[in-house]
């Protein structure tokens, strides 16, 4: 028992040095708060895909009292704003190319004509593809007001249920609104807290070795894997304080809610800053200076942001990438921590996702202290 406490007495006062060697510079204690609040507030507000406001130019060759009620229902959502009223069409790709405008709507002369004789009449619907995501959500949204404008007159000019499109009543679950912030502010939770955990965990050895304090600690009565415990807890406790930062930011200040307990939310982050913190001894224990542990660190982090399907789903990616995330802790803790959060599962749903993220720890932890004996033989 008395040796189990000495074990831990001096890890603990390795992660004391850890801790005291982050928090006596100042500036390094703001970079450890300042950039998780300001990168929260960025993608929060500036990292959307949602539609809010669409310029458009509309080319109404009909000018009858059909094609006004349709441009009535366009704009009355509040999304399109008409910026230009064009007699023809040879202007729209000057607007278009200029980004003035990131629709065009071109009303056929005989729009209310063929409405009123029961045949179909096109609305041609011009959009700037160079923001696809965009692009695409405009046409939904177009194709949405179009059907619901079908319904309308139909039934107000005597058509047959018959003949009536079926309506479409859309529910989204976990994200009612389909806010883009609902779905990428519960993934930084682990992906901006990774970013400094992992840079963190490789700087820790390499800092020592440019200090000169390295020969330092291997004459102290601690074992390498006494030494490798201690420089890994001051980061894992320093990520699940800037996740709760995260947190707190994404709960409080944009008011999205959570569903689900957050014990299972944060046995998933601390499996997975233990994984990330594995990581980022490994790439501290072969570099040779605090310059090298940075650079390779900044190697790893875009592919692990890319392939984590923060942004993309995993599932559109091809077969070699989708395995190649496998490797990632960052792709199961983003899954785990959107599930916890937004559909409110429990630990059995999502040890799918904690099972390789304790993979990953088994494998990267043992790797680092490998590579710490190894540089000291």
């Amino acid at each position: 028992m008395g040796t189990l406490i000495a074990l831990l007495r001096r890890i603990a006062n390795m992660c004391h040095k850890e801790f005291l060697a982050v928090m006596k510079d100042p500036a390094t204690r703001a970079i450890l708060i300042v950039p998780a609040l300001v990168q929260s507030m960025l993608f929060g507000y500036a990292a959307t895909f949602d539609l809010v406001d669409a310029p458009y130019v509309l080319v109404d060759q009909d000018r009858g009292a059909a094609a006004r009620d349709f441009v009535a229902s366009l704009e009355g959502g509040g999304m399109f704003r008409r910026v230009a009223t064009l007699a023809g069409p040879q202007d729209i790709a000057r607007l278009i190319e200029t980004h003035a405008a990131m629709a065009a709507i071109v009303i056929a002369p005989d729009f209310e004509r063929r409405l009123q004789a029961g045949a179909a009449s096109p609305i041609q619907l011009i959009l700037d593809g160079r923001n696809s995501n965009t692009a695409g959500a405009a046409a939904g949204h177009v194709a949405a007001v179009t059907a619901a404008f079908n319904r309308q007159w139909l039934e107000q000019h005597g058509g047959q249920a018959q003949n009536l499109p079926p309506a479409i009543e859309t529910r989204a679950w976990y994200n009612p609104n389909l806010q883009t912030r609902w779905n990428i502010l519960p993934g930084l939770i682990a992906g901006l807290s990774m970013l400094q955990t992992l840079l963190l965990s490789a700087l820790s050895v390499a800092r020592e070795r440019e200090q000169g304090s390295f020969d330092q600690l291997l004459v102290t009565p601690m074992s390498p894997l006494e030494i490798m415990a201690g420089k890994a807890l001051a980061p894992v406790l320093i990520g699940l304080a800037q996740s709760t930062i995260i947190l707190l930011v994404t709960l409080l200040w944009f008011g999205v809610p959570m569903a689900g307990s957050p014990l299972t939310l944060y046995a998933g982050l601390a499996l997975f800053t233990v994984a990330s913190v594995g990581i980022g001894l490994s790439i501290s224990a072969v570099s040779l200076n605090m310059q090298q542990a940075m650079l390779y660190t900044f190697v790893l982090i875009m592919p692990m942001m890319l392939l984590s399907g923060l942004t993309t789903p995993i599932r559109n990616m091809p077969e070699l990438m989708q395995t190649l995330t496998l490797a990632n802790p960052l792709r199961f803790a983003i899954d785990l921590v959107q599930r916890v959060y937004l559909e409110g599962v429990g630990l059995r749903v999502v040890a799918g996702d904690l099972l390789p993220l304790a993979i990953i720890a088994a494998i990267t932890l043992p790797l680092a202290a490998w590579l710490f004996r190894n540089r000291l033989a």
